[in-house]
């Protein structure tokens, strides 16, 4: 089975963050994975919660026992997506050398861009359905979750998008909002089942919420310490996230 079209795209644009798959194999822990690449726990984190979100199935485990009490392996999707990676590295010097000049690798990097979004899901259009002015968009994340995006006709005739189209969707951590028991739903907004992985404290007084989805892609929520507190929330803690169809971006591979 080949790997999907966005996970081989950002193996391209990012061998770095694939990289890191190859410390986490060695040091079998995020903590000393990070120290060995030389970023920080929380960067370690992001990156493999994007290729996590990105792969048809989960490249790096929580595991159980061993030194500190636990730690973190890859998968057997991981395994082989590190030997694709280590595949790559050896045809990279013929690419470089393939470039007819140097500002060609510039356009390419231009042509292909980073984003600041720090929840990216993969989704393939399940509906689409005109709203006026705007298109609302189903996507399917599999493990039959389901949200919508709320964008324009230009943008959904200059995507090209379909039924079956394979998308990201891209969501800001601070457009994602927290619900504990009690708290209702606002109308129209997506809402999905999250379970709490972890809370990473800021100074500022907010916190960062990491959030697994039912189907094993993960969430990213900032969060008001109060509030985290008032309600104990730890991992492992069941809730549910929300935001609204306007606040979900859309990309496409080029």
């Amino acid at each position: 089975m080949s790997l999907p079209t966005l996970l081989t795209q950002h193996i391209a644009r990012r061998p770095q963050r694939i990289a890191l798959l190859q410390h986490v194999a060695e040091q079998g822990s995020i903590t000393r994975a990070a120290k060995a690449a030389g970023i920080s726990y929380k960067a370690a984190w992001d990156a493999i919660d994007e290729l996590n979100n990105l792969a048809s199935q989960p490249l790096v485990e929580r595991s159980t026992g061993g030194r500190g009490g636990g730690g973190a392996r890859l998968s057997a999707e991981g395994e082989r997506v590190l030997r694709l990676y280590q595949r790559l590295q050896g045809l990279q010097a013929q690419i470089l050398e393939a470039a007819e000049q140097s500002s060609d690798l510039d356009l390419l990097g231009r042509l292909m861009l980073r984003t600041s979004a720090r929840n990216q899901l993969q989704g393939e259009v399940s509906g689409l359905r005109r709203e006026g002015r705007h298109d609302r968009v189903s996507l399917a994340l599999g493990g039959g979750l389901e949200i919508e995006a709320l964008i324009t006709r230009d943008s959904t005739e200059r995507l090209e998008l379909a039924l079956g189209s394979m998308v990201v969707a891209l969501l800001k951590a601070g457009w994602v909002r927290v619900l504990g028991d009690g708290d209702l739903a606002e109308d129209g907004c997506n809402c999905l089942p999250a379970t709490v992985e972890e809370v990473l404290a800021d100074e500022d007084g907010s916190s960062e919420v990491r959030l697994s989805l039912g189907n094993g892609q993960t969430l990213c929520a900032f969060v008001d310490a109060q509030w985290l507190s008032a309600r104990q929330v730890a991992p492992g803690l069941e809730l549910r996230v929300q935001f609204h169809p306007s606040f979900v971006l859309l990309g496409v591979p080029v």
